[in-house]
């Protein structure tokens, strides 16, 4: 398996496997899987801004794929990042979000990036809140029964990580 860069070729199995988690589970709350074209809206969006898009790659076949963006669009949180992260379902538990979301955390280091946020959807999302908490995330909130899907509240819980410095004197700006 390689970690790289997403490009326009990788959106059909992208759009797939986010399509398989917005039918099926609560870790987003989309209720209409987008179609290729809005994926390739999303991936050219965050790709134009200089922030990264990976997949994790086993011969030619998309694994998973992650990627982090500006927490917020106002300036003030510019050194802040929030990765969102989708595993193919058949190789969930075997490393590859660990290895994704491992990537995004260099990556967004190196880019000047000083926190990073997971915003999980599902209090219940075990895999996502242990994959976070094994690279260094810590929970910093739960909102509760912020979201309905398939006919339930659902929570979303707020994990975070400082990256380089972190708090420790200010960036250069």
């Amino acid at each position: 398996m390689i970690i790289r860069d997403a490009t326009a070729a990788d959106v059909p199995q992208i759009a797939a496997i986010y399509a398989h988690h917005v039918r099926t589970g609560t870790g987003t709350f989309e209720e209409e899987p987008p179609d290729e074209a809005e994926v390739a809206a999303r991936l050219a969006k965050v790709q134009d801004h200089g922030w990264a898009w990976l997949v994790a790659d086993h011969e030619g076949q998309v694994q998973g794929y992650a990627y982090y963006a500006q927490f917020r669009d106002r300036s003030a949180y510019r050194f802040t990042a929030e990765d969102s992260i989708y595993v193919r379902d058949d190789v969930r538990g075997m490393g590859v979000g660990k290895a994704l979301v491992q990537a995004l955390l260099d990556r967004a280091a190196a880019q000047g990036f000083r926190q990073m946020l997971a915003v999980i959807g599902d209090s219940e999302n075990v895999g996502s809140i242990g994959l976070h908490a094994s690279l260094g995330f810590r929970t910093v909130g739960t909102m509760r029964a912020v979201g309905l899907k398939f006919g339930q509240w659902v929570d979303v819980v707020t994990m975070q990580r400082a990256l380089g410095e972190g708090e420790k004197g200010l960036p250069p700006d």
